[in-house]
């Protein structure tokens, strides 16, 4: 059950990485790409963390599931940062 749950929110997060990226392409707001890319990232990190606690439980990837969270969590700030000016 826990890994549906997983699944369900790396396929939410893939959703909205999806919408922001279709609204960029339509408008042409740079920070609606660094949200979906965000977005993106979390997805990944949802996939990382479902192959992480139900595929192979055995092997701690903790480590892999911060560097993605943090990559996205980077991505989104540089955006945030230089699209304000």
């Amino acid at each position: 059950m826990e890994g549906a749950v997983y699944l369900l929110c790396a396929a939410t997060a893939l959703a909205c990485a999806l919408l922001l990226v279709r609204g960029y392409r339509r408008s042409g707001s740079r920070l609606l790409l660094w949200c979906g890319l965000f977005f993106f990232a979390l997805s990944v990190e949802n996939v990382v963390l479902f192959v992480d606690m139900v595929v192979v439980p055995e092997i701690d990837l903790l480590s892999a599931r911060r560097a993605v969270g943090l990559g996205g969590v980077a991505v989104l700030l540089y955006g945030l940062v230089w699209e304000s000016r």
